[in-house]
């Protein structure tokens, strides 16, 4: 009898982020793609799209790091973002057709008088040139194809707004620091209309994603770059990079070794109560042996069991 040879997996089992100061006028499918083609990785992933027409950080996962990615769902984000008074478009950037002008330009004063409105839990309406489906299409496509796109409010947190600077009448830079799900164009669309202007966003740059940052990022071209050059692994953060929310187990071989089987293993009094202290919502660890992250736990009577198991 002959005996089906297991399917070996297409590329190298690379882990690790890559935090990707992301170009301009690339999409974050196709930036995750050529990431994925320079590490020849077998498994890639993104946390938070990031539109083609902004730039910044675009963390991207490869191999293990992808079972983190939806640890990196609820992240912070911060943005800088540059309003141009004048015209407001169909996109609520510079990418779309004007629909009204006005020769409005709000001073310093008057903005900053209106940003606090925007600070904590507010309601937002997503654009309609976003991402969400909206029975079973992207709102996007279904504007761009001339229907109505009418989306429902949701309730967001915005930490902080303020000015970074204003270079002329005609633009003003804002700094951002928000929850997910925040909208940046829907931030500018509405404080213009607090504002009783016209305008749209003409740049746009994400700075941060949770623990990634313009710190620990790095261009596609330096990225090439390292690649070519056979030094590609000095670009990856650790897997556990991810988990920075999270706190930290530290295990013994044998708990390693059970953890990685998928069973569960019992605590000390002692780690139960430190890991209740530093945990936000007293469930979730990560447990780390000599070789680095075992898995992703969920704390239980006295166990951790595994949820997300690392084979690195």
């Amino acid at each position: 009898m002959t005996i089906p040879m297991a399917r070996r997996k297409k590329g190298d089992p690379v882990s690790g982020w890559v935090c990707l100061d992301k170009p301009y006028g690339f999409g974050s499918t196709p930036a995750v793609g050529k990431i994925r083609r320079l590490f020849n990785a077998q498994k890639a992933g993104h946390a938070g799209t990031l539109d083609p027409l902004a730039s910044g950080i675009l963390p991207i996962a490869l191999g293990e790091a992808t079972k983190t990615v939806s640890f990196m769902m609820d992240a912070d984000k911060a943005y800088r973002f540059t309003i141009a008074f004048g015209s407001s478009t169909t996109t609520l950037d510079a990418e779309g057709a004007v629909t009204a002008s006005s020769e409005v330009r709000p001073g310093r004063a008057a903005i900053e008088a209106a940003l606090p409105a925007f600070v904590g839990e507010i309601s937002q309406v997503p654009p309609a040139y976003s991402a969400i489906k909206v029975d079973g299409e992207r709102a996007y496509a279904l504007a761009r194809a001339g229907e109505e796109v009418e989306l429902a409010a949701r309730i967001v947190t915005v930490h902080a707004l303020s000015i970074e600077d204003m270079s002329d009448a005609d633009h003003v830079t804002l700094i951002l620091h928000c929850g997910k799900g925040t909208y940046v164009r829907s931030v500018a669309r509405d404080l213009l209309a607090a504002l009783g202007a016209e305008g749209h966003v003409s740049a746009l740059r994400r700075t941060r994603v949770g623990p990634f940052g313009e710190e620990n990022a790095i261009t596609l071209e330096n990225l090439e770059d390292l690649v070519h050059r056979g030094a590609g692994q000095e670009a990856l953060l650790p897997v556990e990079t991810a988990l920075d929310d999270i706190p930290e187990l530290a295990v013994t071989d044998e708990d390693a070794f059970r953890l990685s089987q998928g069973r569960a293993v019992v605590l000390l009094p002692r780690q139960v109560e430190t890991m209740r202290s530093a945990s936000r919502d007293d469930r979730l660890v990560w447990a780390k042996g000599k070789q680095g992250p075992v898995a992703v736990c969920e704390m239980h009577a006295g166990q951790i069991r595994p949820i997300r198991v690392f084979n690195l």
